[in-house]
Formats: structure tokens, sequence, C-alpha cells
């Protein structure tokens, strides 16, 4: 090899190059158990899915893996349930992940499954509603046990004109108190602690004026501080604290049919009631007052609650006039202020669940529609027993509670203007009727109500029917 080496085609080096290549060794003849050994051994490494591992793992998984829109979303179950990639190789003899995932995506068939019921948001609560309702008309009691100490039906103007003022402004406060409760609690108890003075004086100022000074002045005092001490702890839901401020007045009604109390007695516990309801708003008021104030933001205009005081005073009006003509079937329709308001909240929960299960808007307008007749029949349906039982007639009695539920309706969605025109009108000119003794004499208030509670029925469907206020 000192020599050189000539490297021209065909030359000797040929024959060097060839033996150095490698050449597959001839097969040897192998016995029979050799070829078996060989054939084992190279079937040993795995060379593609082990296909009864991955359909055991898809049967254990399906749950999971059937509402997947996306291999990918099966691979992050894997790697959610410590799949490593060891496991996927050696086990179900995949290169990777996505390869098991893929694999996991196509043998499980696409199931769907309907989200759980949500909850109802509006589901009322039974016992505050009925609480409410008999809180409503509790206060009678008073004029019940007071009534051989002085002529009631002398004076009874001027407390309905007294009553009349507190209820339209308790509308207008309760609202505006709403309001400024979002903000926060103290930003409320102020608005009410204001608000109910201002109410109580403005309506005492009436009872003076109407009355000319003397006993029924403080009569027309007594009912406006109570009706002020009531809107705060009903607005704040305390409902159960009123409740106890009110049992002087319910232990002296329920013995008064075998036992006479006297005068003292018979003065004494609607002064003691009026107290302890006066001491509970105070005390509701000033655990407002200590809480600390909320970053206030812009107050609310006063022209925003003026509808529903307008509506408060039309509401009045209507009631009075029909307490004028029957007045236990005013009991009847105070009472049931509780069920009508656990109506209002079914009306919200089953609304926004025919909102779920519709599908066009025309087809929720006909669910809200048919809701809304629902709602309101078993409202007047449940009414109709107590109105007979009155001895009033259901056809004077049941177009003015269908008039004020539905407005009560439309308020609670922030419709407040339609239902206070409406009962303006409504009250207007069944005052008008009544006083003026115009035709059709005692039927004007049915009738009047009637057409009220038609055209607050229609605009309830045209702006309830819509999918936004109940989104």
């Amino acid at each position: 090899m000192s020599g050189p080496m000539s490297l021209e085609p065909h030359g000797a080096e040929q024959d060097t190059l060839a033996l150095r290549l490698a050449r597959p060794p001839r097969p040897r003849r192998r016995p029979r158990w050799a070829l078996d050994d060989t054939t084992l051994t190279l079937r040993l490494p795995r060379q593609g899915p082990d296909e009864e591992a991955v359909s055991e793992l898809a049967a254990d998984l399906a749950d999971r893996i059937g509402p997947a829109v996306h291999p990918y979303e099966v691979a992050a179950l894997l790697e959610s349930e410590g799949m490593t990639a060891s496991v996927i190789k050696e086990r179900y003899g995949h290169p990777n992940l996505f390869s098991l995932a893929s694999a996991l995506y196509a043998r499980v068939p696409r199931t769907f499954p309907e989200p759980p019921p949500a909850a109802d948001p509006w589901r009322p609560d039974t016992v505050r509603c009925l609480l409410r309702g008999v809180l409503f008309a509790l206060p009678a009691l008073a004029y019940l046990l007071t009534a051989p100490l002085w002529r009631v039906d002398r004076h009874a103007a001027v407390l309905i004109v007294a009553g009349i003022a507190s209820w339209a402004w308790g509308q207008a406060l309760g609202h505006r108190a709403h309001l400024r409760l979002v903000v926060g609690r103290r930003e409320a108890a102020r608005t009410l602690l204001t608000g109910s003075l201002l109410g109580a004086a403005v309506a005492t100022g009436l009872a003076a004026l109407l009355a000319g000074g003397g006993p029924v002045t403080a009569v027309g005092a007594a009912q406006s501080l109570y009706l002020a001490a009531a809107g705060v702890l009903l607005v704040l839901g305390r409902e159960r604290l009123l409740l106890a401020a009110l049992s002087p007045l319910i232990a002296g009604a329920v013995v008064l049919p075998w036992w006479e109390p006297g005068p003292a007695l018979r003065a004494g516990l609607p002064l003691l009631a009026l107290l302890a309801a006066l001491a509970a708003a105070g005390r509701v008021l000033w655990a407002g007052l200590a809480v600390p104030a909320a970053s206030d933001g812009p107050r609310p205009r006063l022209l925003s609650s003026l509808p529903y005081g307008l509506f408060g005073l039309a509401a009045a009006v209507l009631v009075a006039l029909e307490g004028r003509r029957e007045p236990y079937a005013v009991i009847a329709l105070t009472v049931s202020m509780g069920p009508a308001e656990w109506l209002l909240y079914r009306y919200r929960g089953w609304s926004v669940a025919a909102l779920r299960a519709s599908a066009t808007p025309r087809g929720f307008l006909l669910r809200s529609a048919a809701v809304l007749g629902l709602c309101l029949s078993g409202y007047l349906l449940l009414l109709l027993p107590p109105a007979l039982l009155v001895g009033s007639g259901p056809a004077a009695l049941l177009p003015l509670a269908a008039a004020l539920w539905t407005a009560l309706l439309l308020q609670a969605f922030g419709a407040a203007w339609p239902p206070a025109v409406l009962c303006l009108l409504a009250a207007a000119g069944a005052g008008a009727a009544t006083r003026l003794d115009l035709p059709p004499g005692p039927a004007a208030l049915p009738a009047v109500c009637g057409v009220t509670a038609v055209c607050l029925a229609a605009c309830a469907v045209h702006l309830l029917g819509r999918p936004s206020p109940h989104s």
C-alpha cells in the first residue's frame, strides 16, 4: 500500500472495493422451534394501537367524551385524568396524546345533553306574600276597637282624604327608596326617614284643614304616622316586626266578642300598637343609618317616582269609591294583595321559562299572553269566594281587582306611565259619575274599571310580549 493506487473504472481496485461491501448473510436452515422463537420475538414490539384497551377507555369516558365538539376537548380531558405519554404508548399503542384523543373522539357518538334547569330567580316567598296581605288589612282593627268612642261615620271623609294622601305619597316614596336601596342601605334609610316624616306631615295637615281642629285631627295624625311607619318596615322587608307591633290590636280584637275591654283599653291598645310601630320603624332606620355610606352616584330624579305616586292616588280613589258601596269588599280586596304579589312573582318566573322554551318572537308572544291570562284569571278566581262571602257582587269588585293587578304588573317592569294615566282617567270618570249622579249610576265604577282593565291587559301584552323586558 506504499505506492499509488489506480482508481480508473474497471481497474483492479474494483475487486478491493467489492470485498468491502456489506452483504446480507445467506439464510441458514434452523430447526422448527427456532423459527417459532424468531416469530415471537418479532411480534413483541407493538406495531399499532391496542384496540381493545382503547375501546375500554372509550367506554369508561363515554359520558364525558360524547358532548365534546372537537378531539382537542378529549385531549384536555385525558390530560386532566393524568394520562402520561409513556402510558399512552405502552398501554394503548398510540404515539401521542392527540392520536389517542382522535381515536376516542371517533369511537364515541356525539351526545349533547340538555343543561340542568336553572334556578328560578323569581321564586316567591309564599309566607311573606301572605303575611303582607294580612298586614294591609290588620290596621282596620283599630277602627273596630275605637268605634264606640267617636262617630267614625261623621269624620270618615276626613280620614279617607288623609288616607288617600298617605297612600299616594307612600307609593312614590317606596319607589324612590327601592332605587336608593340599590346604592346602599344607608341611602335608602335616609330617604325613608325624610320622606316618611314629610308625608305624615302632609297627610296630617290635610286632615286638620278638613276637620277644622278637634279630636279627629289627632286620629288623622295617628293614622298618618302609622302608615308612614308601616311603609318603612314594608319597604325594608321587616314584615314580622310590623306584625309584632300590631299584636295589641290583634289581642284586643280577638277578645272583643266575649269581653268588653272598656274605654281605656279601647283607646290604649291602638295607641300602644302605634307606638310599637313607630319604635320598630325608628330602630330599623337607625340600624340603616349606622351602615357606612356607599359610593353615592347620581340621585334618581324626583319625576321618576311621580307616576307611581299618581297611580297610588288613582288606586286609592277607586278603592274608596268601591268602599263607599261595599265596605267589606275593600277588606277582601286588601287581603288579596298578598296573593296578588305572589302571582306577580309567578308571572315573572313563568315568563322567563316561556322565553327559554320559545324559538321565535311570535312563539314567545303567544306564551307570554297565555301566562298573563293564567295569572290574572287565577287572581280573580281567588278573589271570587271572598267577594261572594261578604255579599259584594263579583261584577263590581273583579274589574277593579283586574285593573289594579295589571297596573302593578306593568309597574313591576318599569312601565309606570301607562297604568298611572289609565287609572287616573278611570278614577276621574268614576268619581265624576258618582259625585254628580251621572248615568249609568252605580254601574259606572265597574264599567270604567272593566274598560281600564282591558286597556291595561292590552298594554301588558304589547310591552311584555317581547323578550327584552324578561332578559
